[in-house]
């Protein structure tokens, strides 16, 4: 058989990349980068050198799967702020670079709609972007299972084995933060954690005793407090732990913004920051470097976990092999004013 009075039907078996671009006329760099899902090649000749492959069979298939076309869907079922804005766009940016349509889904309304369990059917949408999903276990477990490519950002909950992730090192920063309390002589140390338990916080928990633990310390569970990872919350329970009875020297917050709530109990009962309690934040939004004095804080690397989820499901879709499906991304202690010595009155004997 010819096509399109071209060069004969390559012989039994499967047609090579130079077979492929002799019967339709093209070079063989446009015939890979259509296989590849190039951005640079059009849907008309995608879909030539795709119906070849599919007549004629091809030798690109044996190493890897030809391209999933179609749209990738992002979720993110939270206002998109300065800790889910970053991540978001960097997701689309990665995505739009390698030729794929976005379809966001956003906004708090779709926080308890069961939209993992209506992807399968979607022939538009080929694999997903997850960020913090609030589905649970079995529902991620039962996308993987319908064969929809995805990848989560930031788990709420510990993902299986076989389920690819991206997320911050959670335990290494919270320890990180907790040690450099400690190098300023802070050994009554609180903790604001985040409410309902979530798999970074219970990570950043057990890096902050590890700290202590290096020390020959044992965390005081009246010094623990969790909520919602908003102002507010570091105003109410700042204030329960700076009157307590011993009140710690210092207050490690498992978000900027409750940090900044910390720093507005302690202006309330007349204590000074630094020099009577030391306060440290994780994230590094904008918020941090907005506050009087500035915010020790953790650095997640917003934009790159949003650029390592988006190119490890491309890599997916494109046919490879995912090579790790748990991936964490290095944070960045970023000590500002607001951490300092421990004071003298305070200081065990």
């Amino acid at each position: 058989m010819d096509v399109a009075g071209g060069p004969p039907e390559p012989t039994a078996g499967r047609a090579s990349v130079r077979d492929l671009a002799a019967v339709l006329g093209l070079s063989p760099a446009t015939i890979s980068r259509a296989l590849n899902g190039h951005a640079y090649v059009s849907d008309e000749t995608r879909r030539r050198v795709l119906d070849a492959v599919e007549q004629l069979g091809s030798e690109a298939p044996r190493s890897r799967r030809a391209p999933r076309l179609g749209a990738v869907l992002v979720r993110c079922p939270y206002e998109l702020t300065d800790y889910f804005g970053p991540i978001v766009s960097a997701v689309a940016e990665t995505l739009h670079l390698h030729g794929r349509e976005v379809l966001l889904d956003a906004g708090g309304s779709s926080y308890h709609e069961p939209v993992l369990r209506r992807l399968p059917p979607r022939a538009d949408v080929v694999g997903a972007v997850l960020l913090l999903p609030p589905e649970s276990v079995e529902d991620l477990e039962w996308l993987r299972r319908s064969g929809k490519p995805f990848v989560v950002v930031d788990p709420r909950v510990r993902v299986p084995k076989s389920v690819m992730s991206v997320s911050a090192a959670n335990f290494a920063g919270s320890r990180d933060a907790t040690a450099h309390l400690i190098a300023h002589g802070h050994r009554r140390i609180g903790v604001i954690s985040v409410a309902p338990a979530l798999a970074a916080g219970d990570a950043r928990l057990a890096g902050h005793a590890t700290a202590l633990a290096e020390v020959g310390e044992i965390g005081d569970p009246e010094l623990v407090r969790r909520g919602e990872p908003v102002q507010e919350t570091g105003e109410k329970y700042g204030g329960e732990l700076l009157d307590l009875p011993e009140r710690p020297t210092a207050i490690v917050c498992f978000n900027d913004k409750v940090a900044v709530g910390v720093l507005q109990a302690a202006a309330d009962r007349g204590l000074s920051v630094p020099g009577d309690l030391s306060v440290v934040g994780f994230d590094d939004i904008d918020v941090s470097r907005s506050t009087t004095p500035r915010l020790t804080t953790v650095r997640q690397p917003l934009q790159e976990l949003g650029r390592m989820a988006a190119g490890s499901l491309v890599r997916v879709l494109d046919g490879h092999r995912a090579e790790a499906l748990h991936i964490e991304l290095a944070t960045e202690l970023v000590v500002r004013g607001s951490t300092g010595p421990v004071s003298e009155s305070a200081a065990r004997p």
